[in-house]
C-alpha cells in the first residue's frame, strides 16, 4: 500500500529517448566499444538510448516496420533524436545479392518516406539525423564473401552513390546528415575503420561516435540528470527529495 501511495503522489518519471534505427552496423553498436554504447554511457541518467538495429535489413523492409516500432502514442515528445542508418545492404549489387539490393531511386524514396513518417508523428526534422553507409573496403569484404562461397557482392563506388543519395534526401527534408562515406575516406587508408571491409572496427566505432556526438552534444548534454545526486537526497525525509 505504501508503494502504491508513493506512486500516486509522485510524477511518473519519463526518460527522454534517442532512437537508433538501422541495419547490422546499428544492431552491433551496443557491443563493447560500440558507437551506440558510447552514446548510452554519455547520456546515462539523461536519456535512454534505444537500439533498433536489425541486421541484414534494407530501406524497403525498414520503411514497412518503422510504424510498428514507433507511433505517436509512444510519446513522440520524449524523442530527442533519431538516427536513420541504412544503405550498406541496399547498395549490394543486384545480380549478386538480389535479396538485399534496393535500386538507388527507391532507396532515396524510402529514406524520404521514413523521414516524412517521423514528421507525421511529430518528430521534427531537427531531431532526425541520416547517416550514410560507410565506405566499403573491397578486398577485405571479398575475403568474407569467398569464405561463404560467394563472389564480391558490393563495390565502394556503388556505395558512394547511395551515400550521395542519402545526403541529398537530408538536404531536401531539412534534416542533419552524417556523411560517413566521405568523412572516413578523408583518411586515404580507411580500412582501419572497418573490421571486415563492411562493418565497423573499434576505430570506426570511435570515429562514428565522435562525429555523431558533435552533432548531438549541444542539444543533449544540457539535459538535466534525472533524480537528484545521492548526496542531495534528504535522508531524514527522502520523500521530499524523490517524490
Amino acid at each position: 500500500m505504501a508503494l502504491a501511495e508513493a506512486g500516486a503522489r509522485g510524477r511518473l518519471l519519463r526518460w527522454p529517448r534517442v532512437l537508433l534505427f538501422g541495419d547490422s552496423i546499428t544492431e552491433y553498436s551496443f557491443q563493447e566499444n560500440g558507437w551506440g554504447a558510447y552514446l548510452a554511457e554519455r547520456l546515462v541518467r539523461k536519456c535512454d538510448v534505444v537500439n533498433r538495429g536489425i541486421s541484414g535489413y534494407n530501406t524497403r523492409w525498414a520503411k514497412l516496420i518503422l510504424p510498428r516500432l514507433f507511433t505517436e502514442s509512444t510519446s513522440a515528445d520524449s524523442i530527442v533524436a533519431v538516427t536513420i542508418f541504412f544503405g550498406a545492404n541496399d547498395s549490394a549489387l543486384k545480380e549478386l545479392n538480389p535479396k538485399q539490393h534496393v535500386p538507388l531511386e527507391e532507396y532515396a524514396a524510402n529514406l524520404k518516406s521514413m523521414v516524412q513518417y517521423l514528421k507525421s508523428v511529430d518528430v521534427t526534422a531537427d531531431r532526425i539525423i541520416l547517416i550514410t553507409p560507410p565506405p566499403l573496403q573491397e578486398s577485405a569484404w571479398e575475403k568474407e564473401c569467398l569464405a561463404k562461397g560467394d563472389k564480391l557482392n558490393r563495390c565502394n563506388a556503388t556505395t558512394g552513390q547511395y551515400a550521395q543519395a542519402c545526403v541529398q534526401v537530408a538536404r531536401e527534408c531539412g534534416t542533419d546528415v552524417l556523411d560517413l562515406w566521405t568523412l572516413m575516406q578523408k583518411n586515404q587508408d580507411f580500412s582501419s575503420y572497418l573490421s571486415d571491409g563492411l562493418h565497423l572496427s573499434t576505430k570506426g566505432n570511435s570515429f562514428l561516435a565522435a562525429q555523431l556526438w558533435s552533432r548531438l552534444e549541444n542539444r543533449l548534454s544540457a539535459l538535466p540528470s534525472l533524480l537528484p545526486y545521492w548526496r542531495d537526497v534528504d535522508h531524514t525525509n527522502p520523500e521530499a527529495s524523490l517524490l
